[in-house]
């Protein structure tokens, strides 16, 4: 039943069983018992956590190895698998940790919006979990489906207009990316007569030479779905005012919900259609670069054009996915490694952004005395102010001077500053650890190969990107913190504070460890762009024998 890893072979079923377990659990809990369905909630996301962390852990140890579970019993290709890499691995832990931060932020208000949240956050992660660990691409539909039915109820949790109609457009493009999704997996199943993807690619070599036009076609509907899914240009429009209208918590576990796209084409691309399969080798990758660049553009200008703080981290997300998928798409596990890297620290600082937008626009709409513009006939003359009085007084003559900060303006101040570094990739963060890891892949991938071109495009673009998003979102900070008068501080909740700590303690983790995360990364890297382990520790894996000695 399992490859490399048993120990850890019989858990990977357990980040799917655990929250589907937990979503009945919950459903079942009346509404009015609300304390009981949070905390198991928590307990139950703070589970997920520690699992996901100690097989991350496991994974690091022997990076080579893989886990293979088969839940159903049956031999490979048929039934269900389940495959823990490094990769499937470092995005569980990046999932639960979302999910810990939006569960922890919605205990100040937002999980009485509306019924069921709880379960739907828990069905969410069951989804992302199954994703993430699926070795076969219909069960990849299947937890796609789960996921996107989980987030069409948060996306529109606590109701209002506001929410309705993104929220319209939000479903309607998911369901036709599914839609399309499910088209290309008949079309490749048709091809292949299988659809186990360790099994698709040995046999895309062999595939008949008229049938290659029905494999392409099917491989790009795929592309399509994913695509839509990651916030590709040009399929992302939906993006920006959907995750700007979604509530805080939901927002941050969406975060992770993008990145859900962009590891599907990163799988698919380098295990379904590897250097191996011949004329179908690295299908569309060209278009991957090109318009991973393109989004990586988009989503700069769109953090430069944006006023509305949920707007400016929806468009980080686009901003994000491009890099990922540019970077990757030039094939080379050194500029992989670093876009990986990359997409675990922009994921927690858009989380993070999502939280604290809702924290400090909270405070612009809870002004009751906005600044009354002086109407006077004549500006006072310069130096006028100074003979006229002593000291700095305000408007209850009080001095100014040694006035402390109050906790949650410092705190809320201090936490957007960080989180922008991390946003926009700038020293001494994640972000900036991230981005430099991308410069030095490209820089090693200089050669007269093909593709160099778009690899200059993207070193250009990594800087201006950071450039874009540090304008953008210091305009924010100035306008949030350093230009208002007259704005009675908010008070703050601990289940507030602690989520957009723990995220940026988490970024700041990534950068202090960045060594050793570079060289988990790596091996993550290593193993898309060099399938063979994965395909032969898949393959290799046979039932437990029954009872008798027999095997179904």
């Amino acid at each position: 039943m399992s490859g490399s890893l048993p120990a850890a072979a019989h858990l990977l079923a357990v980040p799917v069983l655990l929250p589907l377990a937990t979503a009945a659990l919950l459903i079942g809990i009346g509404d009015r018992q609300r304390r009981a369905k949070a905390g198991l909630n928590v307990v139950s996301m703070l589970a997920s956590l520690l699992l996901a962390a100690w097989l991350v852990a496991r994974v690091a140890a022997t990076p080579e190895s893989l886990a293979v579970y088969l839940p159903g019993n049956w031999p490979v290709p048929f039934g269900i698998v389940l495959v823990l890499d490094p990769l499937a691995a470092g995005m569980l832990l990046l999932a639960a940790a979302g999910g810990v931060a939006a569960v922890l932020f919605s205990l100040a208000r937002w999980h009485r919006a509306s019924v069921h949240f709880h379960p739907l956050l828990q069905l969410q992660l069951a989804g992302l979990n199954g994703a993430f660990l699926t070795g076969d691409l219909f069960n990849l539909f299947v937890f796609f489906e789960v996921l996107l039915a989980a987030s069409y109820g948060l996306l529109l949790h606590g109701g209002g207009t506001s929410r309705v109609r993104p929220g319209l457009h939000y479903i309607v493009v998911n369901l036709l990316a599914s839609f399309l999704f499910l088209i290309g997996v008949a079309l490749v199943y048709g091809v292949t007569g299988t659809l186990n993807m360790a099994d698709i690619a040995q046999k895309l070599p062999l595939a008949p030479r008229e049938d290659l036009g029905l494999l392409h076609a099917g491989a790009a509907l795929l592309a399509v779905a994913f695509l839509a899914k990651a916030a590709f240009w040009p399929l992302n429009f939906w993006l920006p005012a959907a995750y700007s209208a979604a509530s805080a918590p939901s927002a941050a576990m969406f975060a992770v919900l993008t990145k859900v796209g962009a590891y599907a084409v990163l799988r698919t691309w380098t295990l379904c259609f590897p250097v191996t399969a011949g004329v179908s080798a690295h299908f569309g990758s060209g278009l991957l670069v090109w318009g991973g660049l393109a989004t990586l553009a988009l989503g700069a200008v769109g953090m430069l054009r944006s006023q509305q703080l949920g707007r400016v981290g929806g468009y980080s997300i686009i901003m994000s996915s491009g890099m990922v998928i540019a970077a990757a798409g030039l094939d080379h596990p050194a500029l992989t490694a670093g876009a990986l890297f990359y997409l675990a620290s922009s994921t927690l600082g858009a989380a993070a952004l999502f939280l604290l937008a809702e924290l400090v626009e909270r405070g612009r709409q809870a002004e009751v005395d906005p600044p009354v513009p002086d109407l006077g006939e004549r500006l006072p003359a310069f130096g006028e102010a100074l003979r006229t009085e002593a000291v700095n007084l305000d408007d209850q003559e009080v001095p100014l001077v040694g006035r402390a900060i109050p906790a949650s303006v410092a705190f809320l101040a201090a936490s957007f500053l960080l989180c922008a570094l991390v946003v926009a990739g700038l020293p001494p963060l994640s972000g900036f650890v991230g981005k430099v890891a991308i410069l030095q892949g490209i820089l090693e991938r200089q050669a007269p190969v093909a593709g160099a071109d778009a690899a200059w495009v993207l070193f250009v673009l990594v800087f201006v990107s950071s450039l874009a998003a540090s304008i953008a979102l210091v305009r924010a900070f100035i306008a949030h913190f350093w230009a208002v008068r007259g704005r009675p501080p908010q008070a703050l909740r601990l289940v507030e504070v602690a989520p957009v700590t723990l995220l940026l303690a988490g970024c700041l983790a990534l950068a202090a460890g960045g060594e050793h995360v570079l060289r988990f990364t790596r091996a993550a890297a290593d193993s898309l762009h060099a399938p063979g382990g994965y395909i032969g520790a898949v393959m290799d894996t046979q039932p437990v024998p029954g009872p008798a000695g027999a095997t179904r």
